[in-house]
């Protein structure tokens, strides 16, 4: 966590042996989509890892280890004041240094980064949402800002691409609520919002207590996978302002969150097992990912999205 700041800028060698790490970091942690696949254009790939890397470390800072909650938040202003410094001087810290380097080689928006962390200490204490606007203001800050960086790398500042990839992001942040079911009720962790579950006469409490079947739940996490397939066809509108590789990448991305919303909705319990996606699901996306990556606009008229 400590680090060196230095007035005088580091040497090239420096910034990429600190991208070297990043790239080490990302190549080491599973996820469910890709974070700096060969999909991406290589000159951006490195930008992509210290991104990851700086979300990573502060992903575990929330929810890693027995720290109290005061502690995670006190770790994460410290993260925050590197950011800061970084994009000022540079910093004896490969995380940063090479964000540091990203965020001046590309103009990448630091309220992004900011929000981030925002989400983060968020996750430190928040673990329950009273309403959907309170659910997607946390997707605002957890999700989307991702979206947003990588638009920024691609030289992207359109309005209504950034709309239309808020939407992708924050459906892969509720599909993974919902895939993660099983793994965050343990964790007294309920993101189906209230209004969701009183709508069904239930409560987060009842829920999570296990006092009901999926019966009795089932009613409102079919309106969240709804609510959630709403959110990824909105998100088909960014397709064609992509270029094409980046179109691919997206179309891979759009396809696996849809792919494995379907899986939750097919689970027989997602309280008690987590979905997963079988081989032969992957292989049925290749074809809609290369339709969609050709032929954007007809991915969007399939699900009525205006093609403005």
């Amino acid at each position: 966590m400590s680090a060196h700041y230095s007035t005088s800028p580091a040497s090239e060698t420096a910034i990429q042996q600190a991208y070297q790490h990043c790239q080490e970091i990302a190549a080491q942690h599973y996820e469910n989509f890709p974070t700096a696949s060969k999909l991406i254009r290589a000159d951006l790939r490195p930008a992509v890892a210290a991104i990851y890397a700086f979300a990573r470390a502060a992903d575990d800072m929330a929810d890693e280890g027995h720290a109290s909650a005061e502690i995670r938040i006190k770790q994460l202003d410290a993260w925050e004041s590197l950011l800061e410094r970084c994009t000022e001087e540079a910093v004896d810290h490969p995380v940063f240094l090479a964000l540091g380097d990203a965020i001046q080689r590309f103009h990448l928006p630091t309220q992004a980064l900011h929000d981030l962390l925002t989400a983060f200490r968020m996750d430190c204490s928040i673990h329950r949402y009273a309403t959907e606007q309170e659910l997607l203001f946390y997707c605002k800050h957890s999700a989307n800002p991702v979206g947003r960086l990588m638009l920024a790398l691609h030289g992207i500042h359109d309005a209504k691409a950034a709309h239309a990839s808020d939407c992708i992001c924050s459906a892969l942040q509720l599909t993974n609520f919902w895939q993660d079911f099983s793994i965050d009720h343990p964790k007294d962790r309920c993101y189906l919002p209230e209004s969701w579950l009183s709508a069904e006469n239930i409560t987060s409490d009842v829920l999570l207590a296990g006092d009901i079947s999926y019966q009795q739940a089932a009613p409102a996490i079919e309106h969240a996978i709804d609510f959630t397939r709403g959110l990824f066809h909105q998100g088909t509108a960014l397709l064609p302002m992509l270029p094409f590789r980046f179109r691919l990448q997206i179309s891979a991305t759009l396809h696996g969150g849809m792919s494995i919303l379907s899986a939750t909705e097919r689970c027989k319990n997602p309280l008690l097992e987590r979905p997963h996606l079988e081989r032969s699901d992957w292989m049925a996306m290749v074809l809609p990912i290369i339709s969609s990556t050709l032929m954007p606009k007809r991915q969007m008229k399939a699900f009525n999205i205006k093609t403005a």
